[in-house]
């Protein structure tokens, strides 16, 4: 129910990630989350979606597609992004990072943890340090720990404590309508505040540890953009995923009704792109 409801933020292709008898899996395909026939194993406790709109990276290539597996320290981890990443070539050579197949501009996160050879605080503190975007991250590994890392994308964290769930999504607007749907007698919900910055790692028992990153970047999205004549490769190519990402944006406005316009005004009024995604989703937009 949960994945159905996601598919407001992506129908190209739905993947989970989970762990069963020790080991993580990934199960992905490029179809929308309510076609995806998937069991997950009764042993499983915690397991991480997604949906995907593609930006970069033919969905028809299942490579391409969340989660990814990655390899850090002799363990596996699965790893899943909601953003558009603009540096990842310039990381992949600056870093002397292997060539891939995958296409997207994500995957540079996994290579990122992966050069650390460790999995934790520091090396998701690490990661996010050097890619620059949009973004918040998801990571589950082989012990069932779940991380979060929460740039400025959207996301909501609900917790029960009467039974001692949490439940995500990208937004408040579609864990509320799954949850409505599901009518499951599980309590109210604490929402967990997370702000641009933080990194979250949930245990398998249910524990929080936190711990933070240099988020300063957020502060002024446009403060890469050249002035001057002369521009660099860097600031053109930011320029040229943010056209991509907003064609994007008015794309999925013109599916809900809404004209490239609209989206349009909304801009010049001050509101960011990640803030008109979230009116679209919660159905608050206006003409």
């Amino acid at each position: 129910m949960l994945s159905a409801e996601c598919e407001e933020r992506g129908t190209d292709a739905t993947g989970i990630a989970y762990c069963s008898h020790d080991h993580l899996s990934i199960y992905k395909r490029p179809l929308e989350a309510h076609r995806l026939r998937f069991r997950i194993p009764e042993d499983s406790q915690v397991i991480m979606g997604h949906t995907r709109m593609t930006t970069q990276g033919r969905a028809s290539r299942n490579r391409n597609n969340h989660p990814f597996f990655g390899e850090a320290g002799g363990e596996l981890f699965a790893l899943a992004h909601n953003g558009v990443l603009w540096n990842d070539d310039i990381l992949r050579r600056s870093k002397h990072l292997p060539k891939t197949k995958i296409e997207t501009d994500s995957y540079i996160a996994v290579q990122l943890i992966e050069q650390k050879n460790t999995l934790g605080l520091s090396s998701l503190k690490y990661m996010a340090e050097q890619v620059e975007g949009s973004f918040t991250f998801t990571v589950l590994d082989e012990r069932e720990n779940l991380y979060f890392v929460k740039g400025d994308s959207p996301m909501c964290l609900y917790y029960y404590p009467r039974c001692g769930v949490y439940l995500y999504a990208s937004t408040e607007a579609i864990l509320n309508r799954a949850l409505g749907r599901l009518n499951l007698p599980i309590g109210k919900p604490e929402r967990i505040m997370l702000d641009c910055g933080d990194i979250l790692k949930l245990t398998h028992s249910g524990r929080r540890e936190m711990a933070s990153f240099d988020a300063s970047s957020f502060l002024n999205p446009w403060d890469n953009c050249s002035l001057w004549p002369v521009q660099t490769a860097r600031s053109k190519h930011k320029r040229s995923a943010e056209q991509a990402y907003l064609e994007e944006l008015k794309s999925v406005a013109a599916c809900y009704g809404y004209s490239p316009a609209s989206v349009d005004r909304l801009l010049e009024s001050g509101f960011s792109t990640d803030e008109i995604e979230e009116f679209l989703y919660e159905g608050t937009m206006y003409q």
